[in-house]
This record gives structure tokens, sequence and C-alpha cells, in this order.
């Protein structure tokens, strides 16, 4: 394997654990439920997708890379979606988002 590959996959595995780690931060310090659910959101899909990208790149062009190609892009597609399906299940459940200076939320949901 080339140096260079090895130096670009550690900066995408870096990449992920520092999205990873953000988006903990956010699950620790947001007020809400659908915010920490965004930061999750947001932050573990392109942690996992960064991982997945180093990953198949240290492993170089073999059948094991793009079998992790494929799980990347199903990871890609899945995990907005449950958050999505997670968020939609508490509106309906009663959960309502914060609001600054505690202000009625007038979404008509």
């Amino acid at each position: 394997m080339m140096g260079g590959a090895i130096i670009l996959s550690a900066l995408f595995l870096l990449g992920g654990v520092f999205f990873f780690f953000t988006a903990t931060v956010g699950v620790l310090r947001f007020p809400d439920f659908f915010s920490r659910l965004h930061a999750t959101g947001k932050g573990d899909t392109l942690a996992v997708l960064l991982c997945l990208i180093g990953l198949a790149i240290y492993e170089g062009f073999s059948l094991t890379a793009l079998k992790i190609v494929f799980i990347a892009v199903f990871m890609a597609l899945a995990q907005p979606t449950a958050t999505h399906a997670i968020s939609r299940a508490a509106l309906r459940k009663g959960i309502q988002p914060w609001m600054k200076g505690g202000q009625e939320n007038d979404s008509g949901v």
C-alpha cells in the first residue's frame, strides 16, 4: 500500500472521529429531544460515511472495499430516514420542540 493512501485514509478516519465527538457533545449540551436528535442525525451520518470511506481507501481496490462502499450508501440512506421517522413519532406523541423564552408552538401540529 502506498504511503499517500494511508495518510488519506487516516485523515478520513480522524474526520469521522471528530464528527462522532461533536455529535456526542450535541447530545449532552442541547436543550431538547429534537435538537439532540438533529445533532446525532447529522453528526453520526457524516461520521459513519467518513469512517467507511477511510476504511475503503485503506483496503484498496478489492471486493472488501466494494462491500464497504455499499454499506456507506445504505447508511447514507437509512440514518436520515430513521432520524426523520423518530422525530415524527415524537411529534405525534406530543413532545413539543423547545422554544426560546417559553413561547407557544404555533406549528399547528
